[in-house]
């Protein structure tokens, strides 16, 4: 098969974005029949269908918008090259899906140093349905939490969590205090996702047989901490997200057993859009913020020892 035609490949491009051939003419510079006939030479080339009557309209088939996607990719990296070799910044659409935990309690507090670095980047900030959840194709880079599995995906992990219970002064109060496990007994444990964390650091700390069960299931980190800091109950936290309110006194650490998770904080991305100059740029500024922590704040308020 030859290769197909840089016009022929942008008017797809700007067809599959605009929805108008009308439109993609405008944007061009050409004729809105020189746009029809070159994708009608690039579906010749290709062997398949790109496009389809709709009424007095043409819509982009599936098979169409799959290799639209594609295509896009490679004219955004082949634009990105030539600002490199040509040595400007980098820039361009840039959409990261975070989950709202890690986007609340760090990635929206450090965002406008990245643009400080990269001013030219167009910056979009969205949530996923879940946590782990990688499937919408118009982000470019995934911040996702998980064990690591995304199959066929560039991953990487950018920091590893320790968990140990968290929960706020009022409860510790509220309790007559928290000096040994079997406190927990009579608590209400909150839950991220699954019991498995609390299941886990029970089971480390001499008490695998109190009863998670008893406690709330909440879908992110944001979720779990907002209802701890309220006196709700006792959660799981961690290292990166209950740092700050640690610090502040909002939470308090009843117990010294950490546990290292098997979970944590991955950059997610499709293998094509991996290797997007504004990807690699945003993918290192993220592991260089977050290299080596362990712990934010490595005196936090404690109240009772295991």
């Amino acid at each position: 098969m030859r290769y197909p035609s840089m016009t022929a490949l942008r008017a797809l491009d700007a067809v599959a974005r605009l929805g108008s051939v009308a439109e993609a003419a405008n944007e061009l510079n050409l004729t809105p029949s020189a746009i029809s006939h070159q994708i009608k030479s690039l579906e010749q080339t290709l062997g398949f269908a790109l496009t389809e009557r709709q009424g007095r309209s043409i819509r982009i088939t599936y098979q169409g918008e799959r290799y639209a996607r594609d295509i896009h990719l490679l004219l955004a990296n082949i634009l990105e090259a030539g600002q490199r070799s040509d040595g400007q910044q980098v820039s361009g659409r840039l959409c990261i899906s975070s989950p709202p935990g890690f986007a609340t309690y760090w990635l929206c507090t450090h965002i406008a140093e990245f643009q400080a670095l990269y001013p030219q980047v167009e910056l979009q900030l969205v949530s996923p349905r879940t946590p782990g959840d990688t499937s919408d194709s118009s982000v470019d880079l995934f911040v996702a939490y998980g064990m690591g599995d995304w199959p066929n995906q560039h991953v990487q992990k950018i920091v590893s969590l320790r968990y140990f219970p968290v929960c706020s002064p009022s409860l510790v109060n509220a309790m007559g205090g928290l000096k040994t496990l079997d406190s927990l007994d009579h608590a209400l444990l909150l839950h991220m996702i699954d019991y498995s964390d609390w299941r886990v650091w029970l089971a480390a700390a001499g008490a695998p047989n109190v009863d998670v069960r008893r406690g709330i299931v909440f879908a992110d980190a944001h979720f779990v901490q907002s209802a701890c800091i309220a006196g709700q109950g006792i959660a799981m936290g961690d290292n990166l997200i209950s740092g700050e309110a640690l610090a502040r006194g909002q939470l308090v650490q009843p117990f010294d057993t950490e546990i290292e998770s098997n979970r944590g904080y991955y950059l997610v991305a499709d293998l094509l859009k991996a290797e997007r100059p504004v990807v690699l740029a945003f993918s290192e500024w993220v592991k260089s913020q977050l290299q080596g922590i362990t712990r934010l704040h490595p005196e936090p308020r404690r109240n009772g020892k295991a």
